[in-house]
């Protein structure tokens, strides 16, 4: 049983949704149907407006709503106010 719960955690590390608002152009590259092009036009819309949900992502030019169902199991969306700071993580 022990084993199985180590399984678990591994893969659901392995299989971590990205976070659209902070994401690296590689990470977003990762996303199935995601190039240097449509990586690019998300890093650039989110510096303008961040996103509040994933549905957001629908703005950024050439994702429509298939590529959006390809990848929404993939992605989430949290503000940096959601991530703990390496400070309060130490406390």
């Amino acid at each position: 049983m022990k084993f199985l719960t180590i399984l678990v955690m591994f893969f659901s590390f392995l299989f971590a949704a990205v976070n659209i608002n902070t994401a690296s152009q590689k990470e977003l590259e990762k996303l199935p149907g995601i190039g240097p092009k449509k990586a690019k036009e998300i890093i650039d819309y989110r510096s303008k407006e961040p996103f509040k949900n994933i549905e957001d992502i629908k703005k950024v030019k050439g994702i429509n709503q298939k590529l959006f169902n390809k990848i929404r199991n993939d992605i989430e969306v949290k503000s940096n106010k959601d991530i703990p700071s390496k400070d309060k993580a130490a406390k």
